[in-house]
This record gives C-alpha cells, structure tokens and sequence, in this order.
C-alpha cells in the first residue's frame, strides 16, 4: 500500500527530529580516503564535489540499515562505498536532507556475499505460467529494499572498458520508481532542460530515449545474432526502456566522457536530470 501524506510527514519529522537530537556524524577521514581512491570515477571528482558527497553519504549512512545475507558481515568500508555510489547521483540536488527524499520509500540494504538467485515467474500469450531462476546482482523494489552483490559493487569502475556500477543502477532505478512507474522515465523537475512546460519536458525526454534506446537494441541484437561489432555500453540495457535508462546511467557517472561521446543526444538530458555543471 502506497505511504499516506501522514505517514509520510510523520516520517520527515521523525527524521528531522532524530537529526537534531543526533548530529550527523562525520565519515572518517581514513576510510573515506580509502573509498575515494577505490573507485576512479569518485577520485576523478573535484575536492568540493568529494566533500560534498562525504556529507550526503554520512547522512545516507544514518538513515539507511545494511544486512549481510548469508551470514556476512557488512564492515563500515563496505557500507561507505554503497553509500558513497548511492549517493553520486544527488550530488548537485541542493540540500543532502531534500535531496535522499528521492531514497525515502525504503531503510533497509542486504549486501550478498555473491550473485543471488531469484525464482521468477511469467506467463505466455497462451495463458501459460512458467518459471524460471534468474541471477542477479542486485535488485531495487518498490517501497522496498534494496538488494546488492557485494563482488559487483567492488569492482564498479575498475575495468575502463566497463563503465558499470550495480549501486548506481539500482539507485536509478528508485530514483525511476518516484513517481510510481518504472519506465525509464523519470519525475523532471520544471524547466527542465529549457523546457516551459510539463508537457514539452515530458516530449523531449521521451523522443530523445526512445530512439536512442531502439537504436542501441539494434545494435545489441546484430552484435548477438550476426557477429557485428559489440557495443560499449552494457547489453542489457536492450532489455527494457528502464533497464535503459539505468545501464546509461551508470555509464554516465562511471565514464562520463565517454558516454557523451557514445551517446551525445542523451548526455545534455542527464547533465539537466542531474544538474551536472
């Protein structure tokens, strides 16, 4: 059941409350240090946007509960390099308490020790009901969790040739689900992109990743039946419009000049969704 107006006042003021009864505590230094230099496209930041982004994920650590499946254990590195990813497409969404009510539907992390199977069920034109397992590296619910394999959130950004990063993606995906559809077609902010009205905004995102993403599963899908050349940004974002917009994502943030180039008409729209200067 979707959160009511109450529940979700009396959520704010919950939060608002605990903050001032319990200050936001600082990364330390150390750890963030270390963070920062694991991931490429964190130590590429500017030294503002890195302390920025300290204070968001401090607050993002004091508002979210991580739990290791399995029986693993989440050490505070690990919490800080989610929380650091997490919170990478906020950045420049103004004040870091606004700016995670886009993450506020859901508290809880699980952190997996390797890749997770899910039992998934579909059924077929005839009415037929299959099921099938299906690996995943994590998964984003509505109103819900937030699932991750570690393996995957380690690795984010190590290989230049793969801009992928599972946290970002599946924080996207929230960020996707705002408005109560996953789409691949996010709330826009007003004037977005020097847009005048709702409408136009809602024009321009939709014929700009429409084409982009019927053209790139061409592409996918002549590189997997007819040898043709693979191409630089995930496949499985040929999947589905929101897995689309999820895997360019990643890639935007993991390798930003390099998806500007692969992808020029799509790159001015996220610089606007996200404020990037």
């Amino acid at each position: 059941m979707p959160p009511t107006a109450i529940t979700q006042f009396l959520r704010r003021a919950t939060n608002g409350l605990r903050a001032k009864l319990a200050p936001v505590p600082e990364i330390p230094a150390e750890l963030w240090l270390q963070t920062v230099r694991q991931y490429p496209f964190l130590a590429a930041l500017s030294i503002e946007d890195q302390s920025k982004l300290r204070a968001i994920s401090a607050l993002f650590l004091q508002q979210k509960e991580f739990t290791g499946a399995h029986g693993m254990e989440v050490t505070d590195a690990m919490a800080i390099a989610i929380a650091a990813q997490a919170c990478l497409p906020l950045l420049h969404w103004g004040d870091p308490a606004k700016a995670l009510d886009w993450y506020d539907d859901f508290v809880g992390i699980v952190v997996h020790p390797a890749e997770a199977v899910a039992t998934r069920q579909s059924t077929d034109a005839a009415g037929v009901t299959h099921q099938y397992s299906q690996v995943l590296l994590g998964e984003a619910m509505e109103r819900g969790p937030v699932m991750l394999a570690w393996p995957a959130v380690e690795s984010a950004g190590r290989d230049p040739e793969d801009a992928s990063s599972v946290v970002i993606h599946e924080f996207i995906h929230k960020i996707d689900m705002k408005d109560g559809a996953v789409n691949g077609r996010p709330p826009l902010q007003l004037g977005f992109a020097g847009t005048t009205t709702a409408a136009e905004a809602r024009k321009l995102w939709a014929d700009s990743w429409n084409s982009a993403y019927e053209g790139f599963r061409e592409k996918v899908i002549v590189a997997q039946r007819f040898g043709g050349e693979k191409p630089w940004l995930n496949g499985y974002g040929a999947t589905a419009p929101e897995e689309f917009f999820a895997v360019a994502c990643e890639a935007y943030f993991v390798h930003r000049s390099r998806f500007t180039e692969e992808f020029p008409t799509l790159a001015p729209l996220l610089d606007a969704l996200f404020k990037r200067p």
